[in-house]
């Protein structure tokens, strides 16, 4: 996944927009000083001229919802598989209400809402099929391959996996938006990935907007998980009292709402649940940012971590983490699904792996270095449905 351009090509600004139409100075004008600003995007990997009525942050959330990746999420998992009901989240709603969140934040910070919301909708692209459990399996799998992170390889999917544009592969995003994508990162592949790797090497920080969406998948994922675990039977209203996060409100919502019970409850709660947490978020990151008075987004860079929340709140939400963990990712029946998930990942990689030619010609090479990566990109593609019907095809005999 070594940059084939400079992650410091520059964007054209000049031409391109419309005669009377207002520049992406005049959209981004609005900004605080330490925000992301297209015209001072670091650039793309393939100099593009610059849009037309839009930023550049804009050109990159359009082109990540309009991709193959992005369409491919409604049918991936978060905790529950495809198959057990309709109701239940996916990447593609998880995806969504991150981006929700991350925007209301960006709104009240005064940062650029265009590149949240890209990073939002672009974070989980290179997620497996069955969740966690595909990425754990797949991780296994590629051990001796230099292993699989998801988001690597949401990377991978925005710079080299999809084929939409004649003058490159991948979507050619902005510097900044690719920064977001990449959340976590070995010190051994941030090595590989040039200016892109840099601040896992040197210890420095996304942009503002990039925080943003990480801490916004949280409360996204957390809260969500909570409404899911419910919705399926495997959480309990009673099982959650122990969590003071949960019980405060839901104690406050039956106060306020006394006639209300079942889902209607459950939702008024959650909702606050959000609610306290967003404020948290922006009450706190106020406070951390007149503390460091960043001034560019350079000084963005070189402060601690700025988008947090206070240590009471934080202390809160790592408490409910702990107990989905214990009573939801955990429980039985989750993990009776997780089981057949890693056997389907790995029996698939298996098969691929000891004859290549199972594999769609795309997928196929001549290099045997390179095959397993191959195979991971076509694993990691997959939803939910498509694995399991992929392995059916490789494995069980029928008459149709």
């Amino acid at each position: 996944m070594t940059d084939r351009r400079s992650d410091d090509v520059k964007l054209d600004h000049g031409g391109g927009a419309a005669p009377g139409a207002p520049s992406q100075q005049d959209l981004e004008a609005h900004l605080a000083p330490y925000a992301a600003r297209s015209a001072q995007s670091r650039g793309r990997r393939f100099p593009e001229a610059a849009p037309s009525a839009r930023t550049e942050f804009q050109r990159d959330r359009d082109r990540i919802v309009h991709s193959t990746a992005f369409r491919r999420l409604e049918y991936k998992t978060q905790v529950f598989v495809n198959h057990e009901g309709d109701l239940f989240r996916t990447r593609l709603t998880h995806s969504l209400e991150v981006a929700q969140i991350a925007r209301s934040v960006a709104r009240n910070l005064r940062v650029n809402e265009d590149l949240v919301e890209a990073i939002s909708l672009a974070h989980d692209l290179g997620h497996t099929p069955f969740g966690h459990a595909g990425q754990d399996a797949l991780n296994e799998c590629m051990r001796e391959h230099g292993g699989f992170e998801h988001n690597l390889q949401s990377l991978a999917v925005v710079d080299d996996l999809e084929e939409h544009y004649g003058a490159f592969n991948g979507l050619n995003l902005c510097f900044e938006t690719r920064e977001g994508i990449l959340k976590h990162c070995s010190r051994e592949n941030a090595r590989r990935l040039g200016a892109l790797g840099e601040r896992f090497l040197d210890g420095r920080q996304p942009s503002i907007e990039a925080q943003i969406a990480n801490v916004a998948d949280e409360i996204a994922y957390n809260n969500h998980d909570v409404d899911d675990g419910l919705r399926s039977g495997l959480l309990t209203v009673e099982q959650l009292a122990e969590v003071e996060l949960w019980q405060s409100h839901y104690t406050a919502a039956r106060s306020e709402f006394p006639q209300i019970e079942g889902r209607r409850l459950i939702h008024e709660t959650v909702r606050r649940i959000i609610n306290t947490l967003i404020v948290d978020l922006i009450d706190t990151t106020r406070l951390n940012l007149a503390k460091h008075a960043p001034a560019t987004l350079d000084e963005v860079r070189a402060s601690p971590p700025l988008v947090a929340h206070s240590e009471a709140i934080a202390a809160q939400a790592a408490t409910l983490k702990r107990f989905l963990f214990k009573n939801l990712y955990r429980h039985y029946r989750v993990m009776r699904m997780a089981n057949k998930a890693r056997r389907v990942v790995i029996g698939l990689f298996d098969a691929f792996t000891e004859d290549p030619r199972l594999l769609p010609p795309s997928y196929q090479s001549k290099d045997t270095a390179l095959q397993p990566r191959l195979i991971a990109h076509y694993v990691a593609g997959m939803t939910d449905r498509y694995a399991v019907k992929e392995y059916q095809r490789l494995f069980v005999i029928n008459d149709n």
